[in-house]
């Protein structure tokens, strides 16, 4: 895929933020790094500036990895409604082009809540994987009118749909993906051997990526590289579609080198490298 008239030369003269500043809603004290995960890949896909917001654990795991992204711990395990508001000022204060929700939060009623009204509250564009949507499979209606790309798996495709068990060939997986994005008015990245990205109308297929990365961690990795994409301004289709070439290749040039050893955290290396080609 070339990836040039995204990452285009920049100008001289540009400031901080000019290209894009991303929202993490993700982790919670079980699932500590899901936020390191998505938001150091944003950076390395390009973000100039990542703002974390997660439970004291899981924000402080990202403040360790790398002192580039900034952090707002919230208290208690996981994301509850009591932190809305907070969630919410942090996107105004630091003027968030994107927002990545649902890695690693859990499905704690609260938590739930919480995810419901931070999606129906948001009006920057929305990357809504994991826990987020089965929060959003509850409440289709909130993604309608909404710039959204949904990150599913097979089996949360399934969740999404209310079937009973996920599609398997690749003309089913189409179908499915395709019937979920009118469903809720969104794009879907559908993870899988093959990736499909689709509205319903443009069907696009990604080949990249390795057997290695089955390991945990690739889907918030993912979800990151999405929304450092749509924070620079790039659109549903495209941000969907290149994050899905990046990430996969990224896994790819990181299989090379470690093969069943490899995990997620070894592509914020090789996210640049295929960036730069």
């Amino acid at each position: 895929m070339d990836l040039s008239k995204i990452y285009s030369p920049r100008p001289e003269w540009v400031h901080k933020g000019n290209y894009g500043s991303v929202l993490v809603v993700c982790g919670s004290k079980l699932y500590s790094g899901s936020a390191t995960l998505a938001g150091v890949s944003a950076l390395r896909a390009g973000a100039d500036l990542v703002s974390i917001a997660a439970p004291a654990r899981a924000a402080d795991v990202a403040a360790h990895t790398l002192a580039d992204l900034i952090t707002y711990p919230l208290s208690g395990g996981h994301l509850t409604t009591r932190h809305v508001n907070d969630v919410l000022d942090i996107a105004h204060l630091r003027r968030i082009n994107s927002i990545v929700i649902g890695c690693g939060l859990g499905r704690h009623q609260s938590t739930i809540a919480a995810i419901h009204t931070l999606i129906a509250k948001v009006i920057v564009p929305l990357v809504i994987d994991a826990d987020a949507l089965y929060a959003l499979s509850q409440k289709p209606e909130l993604a309608v009118g909404k710039q959204v790309i949904l990150t599913p798996h097979a089996g949360e495709l399934a969740i999404l749909l209310g079937l009973e068990r996920a599609p398997a060939d690749f003309d089913a997986r189409l179908a499915a993906a395709k019937q979920a994005a009118v469903k809720y008015r969104s794009v879907i990245l559908l993870k899988g051997h093959i990736d499909i990205i689709t509205d319903s109308h443009i069907m696009i297929t990604n080949n990249t990526g390795s057997v290695y990365m089955t390991k945990g961690g690739f889907g918030d990795t993912l979800s990151g590289i999405v929304g450092a994409l749509l924070a620079r301004g790039v659109g549903l289709i495209e941000a969907a579609h290149a994050a899905a070439y990046i990430n996969g290749r990224a896994g790819e040039l990181a299989a090379e080198q470690k093969g069943e050893g490899v995990v997620a955290s070894d592509i914020f290396e090789t996210i640049p490298k295929v960036i730069s080609g």
